[in-house]
């Protein structure tokens, strides 16, 4: 029941009085957005003016963003790796914050490249807890009677490596779950989880699954919300259970442990909940066995109102198998967030995936944006680009996000292209583009991620025909042939395999993708014939899961890993044409005409 109006938040009315006080701050922060940055940024600087790292610009005690923006350079990672391998070394100097740096957080490693070392101090856990402080009182506007019920997450560290120099290197989910902001948080009724803590802090991820999963079955008409961090991760929970079923069945109908679950920590939390539940273990192996797993999440867990999952983005793709396996559930994607930051959050966090939209909370860091230009040929140390601050976006334009923290990045580059949709109050608010990066180029061709995503998407709908669809996709820019081709691979999620798709409908949809790409690459495939025919290679259902499982034991962590949409790891690519079950090819030229170049 929402608490007495005086408490009330121009959100809506709050759940209770702790999501008011919660409601009340976002509604302060964004309302002052400006004067919060100009104080966020004085703080940054006062705080560090006499590390190594500002000590070269000489900034001569300034703290004004005027001084600050002439003096202090935009840069990317690569300028800073000589600082960061100095401190992962071993060097404690204040070479770019005051307060000692407590750990590395590492980068997914697959949104472009190899993984990054982002500095942290200890602080910056407080200022995420902050940020994760104001995701339930947001959602309880939209979802009532959450406290109800319990939360069925999917969550996962990884094991730490350190540095030569005895730092830890870890995902920030991983620093997260292990900290005691997590480990100890008070009790929440709005924010229950199934999944007990020793199982998310279980380092096997077999294990650390086997019991969430049992965790949840057992408690199944209690969970309100099922999510993971990505999509991508709660479908490979769903995959987990179709290959796992027979035995979960099997510990809940005997009120045994899996042996292959080893952990004494997980065994005795398990051991809390176990029981011989028979009319249950009839119930899950029932639904596991039926040939459709249509609707299978609300089947399992029929009181589920939403999933949590993040869906902007590259992850756009797993709607349509998120929706075949949820029955169409509304898909919350709550924070946008990084390895370097903590951004914000979408106050409307039940909008469609297509109009999601994140906050900007300006006490987090502070935050330049560069506007974005496809066709600019860049920038310069003699011709800096012209950086525009956070109350002064503005609507329909895109940005790239440039981050100052108080753990010592200045001016830097996170890689992330975000379009001004509005704000509230006086604070922006973005819809995430895309990174900025170019995944395939064969001659003069550049396409990007949003673009190759968007020619899934559009070749994707010759299959519904056939009610089949894809559910993943990775791609490879192929040299060795003359000309070079661009090669597609799709994992097909093919719901009536006797009504499969024919050899012709995928040769059509290579020329689907190919008349979906960008006038650049079409001149090169019908005029320059300087790039060859796109090739589909459909590989075997479960091909990705390997993939995601090769990658998690080269260091991915299991919560921040994405499937990369461009491939050339020769291991990979080996790997993935292995289980290659058909080649197809575009059988035609797509569309040009001399009067769409660009």
């Amino acid at each position: 029941m929402a608490v007495d109006s005086v408490l009330s938040s121009p959100l809506g009315p709050p759940a209770c009085e702790k999501d008011a006080k919660a409601l009340r701050f976002i509604e302060e922060m964004t309302r002052n957005a400006d004067v919060v940055q100009e104080k966020v940024l004085a703080e940054i600087l006062t705080r560090n003016g006499q590390t190594e790292y500002l000590q070269r610009f000489k900034l001569g005690g300034f703290t004004d963003r005027l001084t600050f923006k002439s003096e202090i350079p935009v840069i990317t990672y690569e300028d800073l790796q000589p600082e960061i391998q100095r401190i992962a070394n071993g060097d404690r100097s204040h070479i770019l914050s005051a307060h000692p740096i407590s750990e590395f957080l590492t980068s997914s490693g697959t949104s472009a490249g190899e993984r990054k070392l982002m500095p942290t101090i200890k602080e910056e856990l407080d200022r995420r807890q902050l940020l994760y402080s104001l995701l339930m009182p947001v959602m309880n506007l939209c979802v009532p009677g959450l406290d109800k019920g319990k939360g069925l997450y999917f969550l996962f560290v990884k094991s730490e490596t350190k540095t030569p120099g005895g730092l830890l290197a870890r995902p920030v989910l991983t620093s997260y779950y292990k900290s005691d902001h997590f480990k100890t948080r008070p009790y929440d009724p709005y924010n229950v989880y199934t999944s007990p803590n020793e199982a998310i802090l279980c380092p096997d991820s077999f294990q650390s699954m086997y019991a969430q999963m049992l965790c949840g079955l057992y408690e199944r008409e209690q969970v309100l919300r099922v999510g993971a961090v990505f999509a991508s991760g709660l479908l490979r929970a769903i995959r987990f259970l179709n290959l796992n079923w027979k035995q979960l069945t099997h510990d809940i109908r005997t009120g045994s442990l899996n042996p292959r679950v080893t952990d004494p920590l997980v065994r005795e939390c398990v051991a809390r909940i176990l029981r011989p539940d028979p009319e249950l273990a009839d119930f899950v192996a029932n639904e596991c066995a039926k040939e459709s797993w249509e609707r299978i999440i609300t089947r399992i867990w029929p009181n589920t109102k939403y999933l949590d999952v993040i869906v902007t983005g590259a992850m756009a793709q797993y709607i349509p198998t998120l929706d075949y396996y949820s029955g169409g559930l509304p898909k919350a994607c709550t924070m946008y967030a990084s390895s370097e930051c903590y951004f914000g959050l979408n106050l409307n966090p039940m909008s469609k995936p297509s109009e999601v939209s994140y906050t900007i909370m300006p006490n987090m860091a502070y935050f330049e944006f560069l506007p974005h230009d496809p066709n600019s040929p860049g920038f310069t140390r003699d011709s800096p680009p012209k950086l525009v601050d956070l109350a002064d976006v503005e609507i329909g334009k895109e940005y790239e996000l440039v981050i100052t923290t108080y753990a010592g990045l200045y001016r830097y580059r996170v890689g992330d292209i975000l379009r001004v949709t509005g704000f509230h109050n006086s604070a922006p608010q973005f819809r995430f583009v895309r990174r900025k990066n170019v995944l395939l180029s064969i001659d003069s061709d550049k396409t990007d991620e949003a673009e190759l995503q968007k020619a899934v998407e559009n070749a994707s709908q010759l299959l519904r025909e056939y009610n089949t669809s894809v559910v993943e996709y990775t791609s490879f820019a192929d040299a060795k042939t003359i000309p070079g081709h661009y090669v597609i691979y799709w994992e097909l999620l093919v719901k009536d395999a006797a009504h499969s798709p024919s050899d012709e409908a995928l040769n059509g949809c290579c020329l689907a993708m190919e008349e979906s790409l960008n006038s650049v690459y079409r001149q090169g495939r019908v005029a320059d014939n300087s790039i060859g025919p796109l090739e589909i290679r459909v590989v075997k259902s479960g091909t990705f899961e390997e993939l995601m499982d090769y990658a998690i034991s080269r260091g991915a962590s299991i919560n921040q890993y994405k499937v990369p949409r461009c491939v050339s790891f020769t291991p990979i690519v080996e790997l993935l044409d292995s289980r290659v079950v058909s080649v197809h090819f575009s059988p035609s030229l797509p569309r040009w005409t001399p009067e769409r170049r660009r």
